[in-house]
């Protein structure tokens, strides 16, 4: 089985005149993050998470956030350059070339591309994922590269959570 955990980076600052990839977070974004993890702590069992996270300044924080408060070992951590995408073909690709001794992938990145693959294999449709979204797709798989048919078990958006 695998177990494939979504995460939309936090919200995001356009108040500098910087290049996409260096935005960072606003403050909410870091209150949002406290709700998002304190509610998946209560549904998720101590099992093996890996992370892996977009170079992106803005999804790089929010992944953080998350490994400090999930205490993820930092050979449990990865940041993947593949990962800095708006589109969901190419980010379906990423997460299918993951080694398969990997059970649980916890991944930071972008909209379009996280709401698109969310919906092309799970279970449930959403509009639009939300920034620090959370979605848990379940599969009845042995294989990265084999991802069908998923069950939507979880989605954890601030919004529902404040």
């Amino acid at each position: 089985m695998k177990k494939l955990i979504l995460v939309r980076h936090g919200k995001s600052s356009w108040d500098n005149d910087l290049p996409d990839d260096e935005r960072p977070l606003k403050k909410r974004a870091y209150k949002d993050a406290d709700f998002v993890i304190s509610a998946f702590k209560s549904h998720w069992k101590d099992e093996v998470l890996t992370l892996k996270s977009s170079y992106a300044v803005r999804a790089l924080t929010t992944a953080n956030i998350f490994k400090d408060q999930l205490e993820i070992a930092n050979q449990d951590f990865e940041i993947n350059e593949d990962l800095y995408t708006f589109d969901g073909k190419q980010l379906l690709k990423t997460i299918s070339g993951v080694d398969d001794s990997i059970n649980n992938l916890m991944v930071f990145g972008h909209n379009p591309a996280m709401t698109s693959v969310a919906n092309s294999l799970g279970s449930q449709h959403f509009k639009n994922i939300p920034t620090t979204g959370l979605v848990l797709i379940e599969f009845q798989t042995d294989s990265w590269n084999n991802l069908k048919d998923g069950k939507t078990i979880l989605y954890l958006f601030p919004k529902n959570l404040r």
